[in-house]
């Protein structure tokens, strides 16, 4: 939840200033925060949410398939379920590698890399008939997919100031939804049709599409390698259509500058342990995956639940999926837009003016306060209706009910992302998928032995309880901010001198 890393802006308590935040960003000089175009800029948050669908797809359209491909390799259940369980490990480490890979080398390399490991896992599953084939490159699978979510989470804090960031997250976040509400049903109908087969081979060609269309045109964002977006990329952080021109005018590129970029090393996933250990930040990754276990176990026992009580097929148990993806999808872009507007309302009750050229100095600004006061209210109704949506699967109403209540959950229960860079995003990843991985290993003997009802209230009084959390990190969220500031800019003249002492 750091700064924009730019100048800090002058502040002014000129009241016409303040009272249109629309017209904040023309009393700022110098360079902008990012120099990506407006249009660029969408088309960069557009591809990073297409491409931020994959994970996601991949993990819940492999659903329905489970029987079929248990019969043709003629292995039983249980050995299937174990391709989830290597699945949801790869899931937690790629994106410690990747993400850290990424800050280094740029986002174009760590996507490139990641989807070509994806479109071959694919190829390999599509045409595989045993089962050792098929739990190495499920493996293979999940390290290439999942390392792209730290990755797109990254490429919005590239080019979005804070005062913007809230939209743009909206955007990803609603692509990334669209997978678990998407693929259960489009997995069951190519399974159902086409065969199992099917689904690996509309992966290959989905994400083929993409990366042939971000090789060609996304250009790199990585602060770290083009700085705002004004240096030039070099090597392989160039597009193909930068590399076909920088052919044709090879004098107009090599007189172009460049930024000074960090040696490049082999990705050190131990670094998320890192962002783990910083108080504020262990706060929102314990209480974000919280919430984000309520989600992932109203999805992992939707299917058997609504069989047994409403004797749905696969196909039928796979529509029942989209209620709970619109809230989803609905509540990431309400929220984008709610953080935006509560931010810009904060900076005129402090009389702080917001730069969104070159972005704002988050060291005096209450982000905590800013990004958690529109949470409060939803996750309180979110909370209710989990519970509601427990009580209404006990009494087995009429299938409307639960419906219902399954949108109001996915609109309610949205994960709480800190800002941060590639790392720290799959440091937050880490922790949810360790959750994730114990709670879906005990929901099923909890609805055994407790029932519905109970069950689903336990879960939304473990966030409640909790809850006291969010009140301490918007207390010590500011001093943990300006002691790792101030921590940054003492490593930075260690190493000046260091450096000083060498030449010499």
């Amino acid at each position: 939840m750091g700064s924009d890393h730019s100048p800090p802006p002058s502040n002014t308590n000129s009241n016409d200033v303040n009272s249109d935040p629309e017209a904040l960003a023309r009393v700022s000089s110098g360079p902008p925060y990012s120099a990506f175009p407006k249009w660029t800029r969408r088309f960069i948050v557009g591809m990073t949410a297409v491409g931020g669908v994959v994970s996601p797809m991949t993990a819940n359209i492999y659903f329905p398939a489970l029987n079929p491909i248990a019969a043709d390799l003629g292995v039983s259940i249980s050995l299937i379920n174990l391709t989830l369980t290597t699945y949801m490990i790869f899931q937690a480490i790629a994106p410690t590698i990747f993400g850290d890979f990424g800050d280094k080398a740029g986002r174009r390399p760590a996507f490139v890399i990641s989807f070509l490991i994806y479109v071959a896992a694919n190829l390999g599953l599509a045409l595989q008939r045993n089962y050792a084939a098929l739990l190495v490159l499920r493996m293979l699978q999940s390290a290439g997919s999942s390392g792209t979510l730290a990755l797109c989470f990254a490429v919005i804090a590239d080019i979005s100031v804070s005062s913007e960031r809230g939209k743009y997250m909206g955007i990803l976040l609603a692509g990334i939804n669209v997978g678990p509400s998407l693929s259960p049903v489009l997995g069951g109908i190519l399974a159902e049709y086409l065969g199992w087969q099917a689904i690996f081979w509309f992966c290959l060609i989905f994400s083929g599409a993409w990366l042939i269309v971000f090789a060609l045109a996304v250009p790199e964002t990585c602060r770290n390698v083009v700085g705002n977006g004004s240096v030039p990329a070099t090597g392989w952080n160039m597009t193909v259509i930068d590399y076909v021109r920088s052919r044709r005018h090879p004098a107009q590129h090599d007189t172009q500058q460049t930024v000074s970029k960090p040696p490049l090393r082999f990705p050190n996933p131990f670094n998320v342990l890192k962002a783990v250990l910083q108080k504020d930040l262990a706060l929102v990754y314990l209480y974000g995956t919280l919430a984000y276990l309520v989600f992932i176990l109203i999805v992992a026992t939707l299917s058997t639940e609504f069989a047994a009580i409403y004797g749905y097929n696969d196909l039928i148990i796979g529509l029942c999926y989209l209620p709970y993806g619109l809230g989803c999808c609905s509540a990431a872009v309400f929220q984008g837009y709610a953080l935006d507007w509560n931010y810009r309302r904060i900076a005129r009750s402090i009389g702080m003016t917001i730069d969104r050229r070159r972005g704002d100095d988050m060291s005096k600004f209450p982000i905590e306060k800013a990004r958690l006061q529109p949470v409060i209210p939803i996750l309180i109704a979110g909370i209710a209706s989990t519970i509601c949506y427990g009580w209404v699967l006990q009494a087995k109403t009429h299938v409307a009910a639960p419906l219902v209540l399954l949108y109001i959950v996915g609109f309610m229960v949205v994960d709480l992302y800190p800002e941060a860079p590639a790392t720290a995003i799959a440091a937050n990843n880490l922790v949810r998928c360790l959750f994730g991985a114990g709670g879906t290993a005990v929901i099923e003997p909890m609805l055994r032995s407790m029932g519905r009802g109970w069950t689903y209230t336990f879960w939304a009084l473990v966030l409640v309880v909790f809850s006291p959390m969010l009140y301490i990190l918007a207390r010590i969220g500011p001093r943990c901010r300006e002691e790792r500031r101030l921590k940054m800019i003492e490593d930075s003249s260690s190493t000046s001198s260091s450096s000083r002492s060498v030449e010499e």
